[in-house]
């Protein structure tokens, strides 16, 4: 059993990395072959590992307002 903490903020920096992958890598790919994919996909996280800039949380934690 794994525990999973209440509050899924760490997941969100998850989806932002595949926001990025699909973004920059995916959607403008010309993959020959799924090692190539592989293979480029493995650059682009030493890139990213690279490169990487700390996220700035925005959200204060209030609840939105009605309109």
């Amino acid at each position: 059993m794994t525990y999973t903490p209440k509050h899924a903020s760490w997941l969100n920096m998850v989806e932002i990395f595949f926001s990025t992958l699909t973004r920059q890598l995916l959607r403008r790919g010309d993959f020959t072959s799924r090692d190539n994919l592989a293979n480029k996909i493995l650059h682009f996280i030493e890139v990213h590992d690279r490169t990487a800039k700390p996220y700035r949380w925005t959200y204060t934690g209030e609840p939105l307002k009605a309109a």
